[in-house]
């Protein structure tokens, strides 16, 4: 019987670009929509040649993003593009793309199911060989080749995910480089290590309006862009990340709920001290970040009474009397309000 992990992964499908430069999606199993394909279709770079860019040692040479993870219609999708040589055994295409579809966020995992199941591809060109992989990866959490390694879920069940930021909002990131924009955004949860939410993370959206449509269904998210015009585009978001500029602009409508606080600013020194000290690993940063918001939790829940609730046997209710009692200022009472918000606590 399939492990809950297992039961994730939704569908395989393959694009191919052949010689005559067609790109038509060749194959899936069991089934992808075709809104869906459209989709994805947008974002392989096989029909534009797109996601090459330049490499950081100033030499001008192109090389080619091979895998993209993107988020449409509440399930993920996983692109793993390779190229095709004489050697292999896909003598009409030229490059193909490879697709996972699932419920999980989870690229590390799925990035090497896509290359093993790619390698397998290119070896046999057959859809055979990689849907006996696949379902051998539904069914029983693992698959193994000869050539190209062995995948076990299990390898990948303890590394969970973060979440947003703090306070609920609506986050835009752009960047032009495609790389920049998905590396960003896979570690933009980071700062808040106790929540275990990526519904709200949609690394890699197109301005198209299908797409649009699906993003505005979220009320909170975060959300990654190529296309510069995004923003123009404020009543997509809160706050607004230019990286490649690295300019950050919170909203006219949103002004109100990012007033720089006392938190907010020891907060920024904490992450400016393990940003600059050399001996401080990424692991120590996430984990003084998360000591950080643990605090700021903790702080909130002194200022709370536990009451039974209808939903479950009992929940926080923030007692604003008592937020009142305290003559913070007020960016950190509001502040402190919107984060309460955020954290499902209920007022009385």
């Amino acid at each position: 019987m399939a492990s809950s992990a297992a039961e994730d992964l939704l569908s395989i499908g393959l694009i191919e670009k052949d010689s005559n430069g067609d790109v038509l999606w060749t194959w899936c199993y069991p089934s992808v929509s075709e809104v869906e394909r459209n989709a994805v279709l947008r974002k392989c770079g096989l029909q534009t040649g797109a996601h090459h860019h330049h490499n950081t040692d100033g030499a001008g040479d192109t090389r080619q993003i091979s895998f993209v993870f993107s988020r449409f219609q509440r399930n993920w999708f996983y692109t793993n593009t390779t190229e095709v040589f004489e050697a292999d055994h896909l003598c009409r295409v030229k490059q193909f793309a490879l697709v996972l579809r699932a419920r999980d966020f989870n690229p590390e995992k799925y990035e090497t199911l896509c290359r093993i199941l790619s390698k397998t591809y290119c070896k046999t060109g057959s859809t055979t060989a990689i849907v006996d992989l696949y379902l051998s990866v539904v069914t029983r959490g693992s698959c193994s080749t000869e050539e190209n390694g062995t995948f076990l879920i299990k390898d990948f069940e303890q590394k969970k995910a973060f979440a947003n930021a703090n306070i609920k909002k609506r986050v835009v990131v752009y960047h032009h480089r495609l790389d920049c924009l998905l590396s960003f955004l896979r570690v933009l949860p980071a700062f808040v290590w106790h929540r275990q939410n990526w519904d709200i993370l949609y690394p890699y959206v197109d301005l198209n309006p299908e797409e649009l449509d699906d993003l505005k269904m979220s009320t909170t998210y975060a959300a990654g862009f190529l296309d510069a015009t995004i923003e123009a585009r404020s009543d997509l978001y809160d706050v607004f990340v230019n990286l490649a500029a690295m300019e950050i602009t919170v909203a006219a409508h949103a002004k109100d709920s990012f007033m720089m606080t006392k938190i907010h600013k020891d907060i920024a020194l904490a992450m400016v001290r393990c940003a600059e000290d050399n001996d401080v690993s990424e692991h120590q940063t996430i984990k003084e970040i998360a000591n950080k918001t643990k605090e700021l939790l903790l702080h909130l829940k002194s200022l709370s009474t536990s009451s039974p609730s209808e939903n479950r046997e009992h929940s926080s209710r923030l007692v604003l009397d008592k937020l009142k009692e305290q003559k913070l200022a007020p960016a950190l009472e509001n502040f402190l309000f919107n984060l309460a918000v955020a954290e499902d606590v209920n007022f009385v």
